[in-house]
C-alpha cells in the first residue's frame, strides 16, 4: 500500500485493535471537518515502556499546517506534542524523530516519548490535572491527536507552587514558561550553552527573577570575568579585589598549602609537615584558641603572619630538626612574597588580622540581605595562581557555614559558579586543587544542608564526572560540540530525548529545560532583559569599532596605568 498517497484513507476504527491488518497498513477515513483538534493525525503502531512508534497521516499533517493554532500547525513534527486517549485520560507524548517507511510505500513513521497524562474535561475536551508519568498505556491501533494550544496552557499552567516566569513555551507566543523555585534550587541546576548563545544574559534573567520573587534571598555568585557587576549594580552587592577583604586565616590547611608551598613530590610532603606544625603554633597564640581549648590546624582562628614566620625560624634553629634549613627558607620566602606583593593585598593585608569572621560571612552571604539578596564576587582581578584557591575558600565557607548552622535552622544559600568547568574539571583536566573537591561535595551533599548549586558552563563535557548528573534541573541552550551534546544527552532523563535532538538547532536565547524545575521537558524562548540588567558580555562590533578613530594614545596610557597597578 502506498501510504504517501493513500495514508489513512481506508482505515476502519472498529478494526484498530481487533482486525488482522498490520498496524503499518491501517489508515483513516477521509476528514471533512475543519476542526483539526478533534480529528486524528495518526495511529499507534508499537508500545514500549518509555516510548512508542506511531504512523502519521501525511494528508492530515498538511491540513493541520494551515491551522490558526500554532501548536496544531506543527502537529507531528519533531519536537511537537501529540496526545492519545486512554480511557477517560489523555496521554501526552513528544515526537522524537520521523522517518519514511519504505517497506510500506513511503509512509511516515515516528518515535515518541511519553511525558505524562491528564484528565479530560467533559464539556471542553481539554486536558486538566496533568501530572508526570504514565499509569496506563495505550494499545496498538489507538488514534493520535494533535495537542492544541489550549491543551498546552493547561499542561504548563502553574500548579500553585512558587515559580518564576522566564519566557514563552515554543511554539506558542502566549504560554508562559515557569521554573519552580523550590524544586529547581532544592536539587541544584545547570545552565549550559556554547559561546554566543546568550547564556550570560539568560543566567542574569533567571537570577533577576529569583531576586524579585525572593527579595530576602541569599545568593553568592562567582564571576570570573567581571561580567555580572553591571547587571546587578542596583540589586546586588559587588565585591572585587578592592573591597573583598577576605582574611587569609579563614583558609584551612589544604588551602594554605596551595598558596604557601611551591614544592612538589617528596619536598612537598616535607614542607607541608613543617607548615602544619608552625601554623598550629601560630593559631594557638590567639586568645580565642586559649578560651576554646584544643584547636586544629584547620580551625578558623586569626593569627599573625609574623607569628607564623617567627615560628618557622624557631623551628629552623632547632639542633634536633630532621631536615636541612632549605624547606624552612622556601616557606618563609613564599610568605614574605605574599605579604609584599600588592596583588595579594585583598587577602594578606595586615589590616585583616582581627576576628572579622562573622562580619565577613554576613557581608558575603547577605545575612541580612538589606534589599540586595545577591553578592557578585568578581575574581577577574585575583592573581591567576590563587584564583582557584580563593573560589575554594568561598565555596567551603558556604558549605561549612551550612553544616554548623543546622541547629539555627538558617536560611538556605544559592552558590552560582560561572565557567564551572574551570573549577570542577574532569579527571583529564584536574589539577588537584581543592576547589574541585569542595564543589563536587556540595553537588553531592549540599541539598541536605540547605545549599543550592548553580553551574553555568559552555563545556559540559569538561565537567567532573557525576557533577552534572547531580543537577536536578538542566537548562541546555545550543551546543555546537558533538561531545558536549552527547554528555548532556546522557545526563538528561529518557523522556527528554526528543527535545535533545533539537539542541544543535536552537536559536540564540532559546533553551530546553528538563528535570525537577518544570512539570515536563519544554523548549522555551527567553524573555528580553532590560539593558540596565544585562551583563557586560556582548561581543565587540568589529565592523563599527574599526571604522572609528581618535583617543587611542590616551586609552593606551590609562590601560598601562591600570596594568601596572594590577587594578581596575
Amino acid at each position: 500500500m502506498d501510504m504517501s498517497k493513500q495514508s489513512f484513507e481506508t482505515f476502519d476504527p472498529a478494526q484498530a485493535s481487533g482486525g488482522n491488518t498490520p498496524a503499518e497498513e491501517q489508515v483513516a477515513a477521509p476528514v471533512s471537518s475543519t476542526d483539526n483538534r478533534n480529528q486524528p493525525i495518526g495511529v499507534v503502531l508499537e508500545i514500549a515502556g518509555s516510548g512508542s512508534q506511531i504512523a502519521l497521516d501525511l494528508q492530515r499533517l498538511n491540513e493541520c499546517m494551515d491551522d490558526g493554532d500554532p501548536s496544531i500547525a506543527l502537529a507531528g513534527q519533531v519536537g511537537s506534542q501529540i496526545k492519545i486517549r486512554v480511557g477517560s485520560n489523555w496521554l501526552l507524548a513528544n515526537v522524537r524523530n520521523q522517518r519514511q517507511d519504505r517497506r510500506q510505500g513511503g509512509g511516515i513513521v515516528a518515535n515518541i516519548d511519553f511525558l505524562g497524562e491528564g484528565q479530560e474535561e467533559k464539556l471542553t475536551g481539554k486536558i486538566h490535572g496533568f501530572r508526570r508519568g504514565v499509569t496506563r498505556y495505550p494499545v496498538p491501533g489507538a488514534m493520535i491527536y494533535p495537542a492544541s494550544t489550549d491543551d498546552l496552557k493547561q499542561i504548563y499552567a502553574s500548579d500553585g507552587r512558587a515559580n518564576i516566569q522566564i519566557g514563552t513555551v515554543f511554539p506558542t507566543k502566549d504560554i508562559r514558561a515557569g521554573l519552580y523555585i523550590d524544586a529547581m534550587l532544592g536539587k541544584h541546576f545547570a545552565l549550559l550553552g556554547s559561546t554566543g548563545t546568550g547564556k550570560s544574559t539568560s543566567a542574569a534573567l533567571i537570577l533577576h527573577r529569583i531576586c524579585q520573587a525572593a527579595p530576602e534571598g541569599h545568593i553568592v555568585m562567582i564571576d570570573p570575568h567581571g561580567e555580572y557587576s553591571a547587571a546587578f549594580k542596583n540589586t546586588g552587592k559587588i565585591f572585587d579585589v578592592g573591597n573583598l577583604a577576605m582574611p587569609y586565616w579563614l583558609m584551612n590547611f589544604e588551602e594554605h598549602c596551595e598558596i604557601m608551598l611551591s614544592s612538589s613530590g617528596n619536598d612537598f610532603q616535607e614542607d607541608s609537615e613543617i607548615l602544619s606544625r608552625c601554623l598550629l603554633a601560630a593559631r594557638s597564640k590567639n586568645r580565642l584558641a586559649e578560651s576554646m581549648g584544643k584547636i586544629t590546624v584547620d580551625s578558623p582562628i586569626p593569627y599573625l603572619l609574623s607569628d607564623l614566620t617567627t615560628e618557622i625560624m624557631n623551628q629552623m634553629g632547632k639542633l634536633d630538626k630532621a631536615t636541612s634549613s632549605a624547606p624552612f627558607m622556601r616557606i618563609k620566602n613564599k610568605i614574605e612574597e605574599l605579604k609584599n606583593d600588592p596583588r595579594y593585598q585583598f587577602m594578606f593585608s595586615g589590616m585583616l588580622v582581627g576576628d572579622t569572621m562573622a562580619d565577613f560571612l554576613s557581608k558575603i552571604f547577605r545575612l541580612p540581605s538589606a534589599g540586595k539578596p545577591i553578592s557578585i564576587i568578581d575574581v577577574s582581578g585575583v592573581p591567576s595562581d590563587i584564583t582557584s584557591t580563593v573560589v575554594a575558600v568561598l565555596s567551603r565557607l558556604v558549605f561549612d557555614y551550612a553544616i554548623w548552622s543546622r541547629e539555627e535552622k538558617t536560611r538556605p544559600i544559592l552558590l552560582v559558579c560561572e565557567e564551572a568547568h574551570r573549577y570542577v574539571p574532569s579527571e583529564k583536566f584536574a589539577d588537584a586543587s581543592s576547589v574541585g573537591r569542595i564543589l563536587s561535595r556540595i553537588a553531592k551533599e549540599g541539598r541536605k544542608y540547605g545549599i543550592s548549586l548553580g553551574l553555568i558552563t559552555q563545556r559540559p563535557s569538561d565537567l567532573a564526572e557525576g557533577v552534572l548528573s547531580q543537577c536536578g534541573t538542566i537548562l541546555s541552550m545550543r551546543l555546537n560540540n558533538d561531545r558536549d551534546q552527547a554528555f548532556v544527552r546522557s545526563a538528561m532523563p529518557e523522556g527528554a530525548r526528543g527535545f535533545l535532538d533539537a539542541i544543535p538547532a536552537l536559536r540564540n536565547r532559546e533553551v530546553i529545560i528538563c528535570g525537577e524545575g518544570v512539570s515536563i521537558p519544554i523548549r522555551v524562548s527567553f524573555d528580553n532583559l532590560e539593558e540596565a540588567k544585562r551583563p557586560a558580555s556582548e561581543d565587540p562590533s568589529f565592523s563599527e569599532l574599526w571604522r572609528e578613530s581618535g583617543g587611542e594614545e590616551e586609552a593606551v596610557q590609562r590601560t598601562v596605568l591600570r596594568w601596572r597597578a594590577q587594578g581596575r
